[in-house]
């Protein structure tokens, strides 16, 4: 292999991989460049078997192919260095006689081709440059359209994951916020869904699929559907969740991933309401001002201990005319100083009791504001985050 000039790195001048068996062609080719590109650097080398050691050793920014070679021959020689290195442009060598030949290896993904002897410095040098810009524009275009796609397919399981709430009455009030994690570009798996019964309970659930990316947000978005389902078919309680444990483990990739959830169960005389917790952090329940955090007995996180878990049904007063907050662990762990403190339960609490005399949209707004705040100066909140206020609108029924 004959080496003209210094190996490419970022910064430097142009480089030309010029793959051509014939020593007197690829003097020709040397003197082209020395005439319109004297600072490019071009490699030689003689056969397609010493070209795939070169490109492993460093990308060129082009490469100059001629299509008589010993190892390879025509298109067949493209389609090789297509797969040697598909990122680089190709611009290819014919004989007078190939113009066709030089026309299908363009069809075929060459930039450009140049037939030997009638090329003018001033061609050639414009020919390489051109290459060189088609193909980064090219793979610029692939690109954008990957992202795009990408975003579409991420809104489709947004869309899954985050739906309308299915009510009966407009006495039930619910605000609800999602707001993905700075530090990952994934779709993570939080989910939430309410649902009214014809009894005129409300049924509310919030939940966290560990992990990101599209494999936990459509198993997010499988989850939440087939709580929806459970609930419609008035399935509750400990079997709503043993089932929503058997969708999961059916359904997840690997051993390895769990899902956290709180149901919840408002009754229509709007005093009581019950909680399931698998593995999820508490809630908060609001009463005028004041803000407390509840944590109601639980089980393990769904998909932790398959089949042998269990999850009791907690039963609590709902102050008069009081909400709850429901949301996922991304609100509160967030880092907020140095090391590996974070923002936690305690300082969630603290946050949310100086936003407790804001209505409910601005209640959490607030609250979500206030934890990216905190945690602005290590990074953001890095985890997904959603969070559901409820509350009824109306008074409630009375005791009989």
């Amino acid at each position: 292999m004959h080496t003209h000039g210094r190996p490419h790195n970022s910064g430097s001048p142009a480089s030309l991989l010029l793959i051509e068996d014939d020593a007197g062609d690829a003097l020709l080719v040397e003197e082209l460049v020395a005439d319109s590109a004297p600072e490019m650097n071009v490699v030689w080398v003689q056969s397609l078997a010493a070209a795939r050691d070169a490109l492993a050793a460093g990308l060129p920014d082009c490469v100059l192919l001629d299509l008589h070679l010993p190892d390879a021959h025509g298109l067949e020689a493209v389609a090789r260095v297509q797969e040697y290195a598909e990122s680089v442009p190709i611009v290819v060598l014919t004989g007078m006689a190939e113009e066709e030949t030089g026309l299908a290896a363009v069809a075929v993904g060459a930039q450009d081709y140049l037939v030997k002897g009638r090329v003018e410095p001033e061609l050639f040098g414009r020919a390489v440059s051109y290459a060189i810009q088609r193909k980064q524009a090219e793979q610029n275009a692939a690109a954008l359209q990957a992202s795009q796609l990408h975003a579409q397919e991420n809104a489709r399981l947004e869309r899954g994951l985050l739906p309308s709430p299915l009510l009966c009455t407009d006495e039930f009030e619910v605000v609800s916020r999602y707001r993905p994690g700075r530090a990952s570009a994934l779709l993570g798996g939080d989910f939430y869904d309410v649902v009214q019964t014809g009894d005129g309970t409300v049924h509310v659930l919030v939940g966290d699929v560990a992990g990101h990316g599209p494999d936990e947000a459509a198993l997010g978005v499988g989850l939440r559907i087939a709580w929806r389902t459970l609930v419609l078919t008035g399935i509750s309680g400990e079997r709503q969740l043993a089932k929503l444990e058997e969708i999961l483990v059916a359904e997840r990739a690997a051993d390895r991933v769990f899902a956290t959830v709180t149901s919840l169960a408002m009754t229509p005389d709007r005093r009581t309401f019950t909680v399931m917790r698998a593995g999820h952090p508490g809630i908060l329940v609001r009463r005028g001002r004041e803000v407390e955090w509840v944590e109601a007995p639980g089980g393990p996180a769904l998909g932790l201990l398959p089949g042998s878990a269990s999850w009791p049904v907690h039963r609590l007063e709902l102050p008069a005319e009081g909400a709850v907050v429901l949301f996922t662990d991304g609100l509160f762990e967030g880092h907020t100083g140095a090391g590996r403190q974070r923002l936690g339960e305690e300082g969630l609490l603290e946050l949310a009791r100086r936003c407790g005399h804001l209505a409910p949209d601005d209640f959490a707004d607030t609250l979500i504001q206030g934890a990216e705040e905190l945690a602005d100066a290590h990074g953001g909140l890095t985890d997904d985050v959603a969070v559901v206020h409820v509350r009824w609108n109306g008074k409630a029924t009375p005791a009989e």
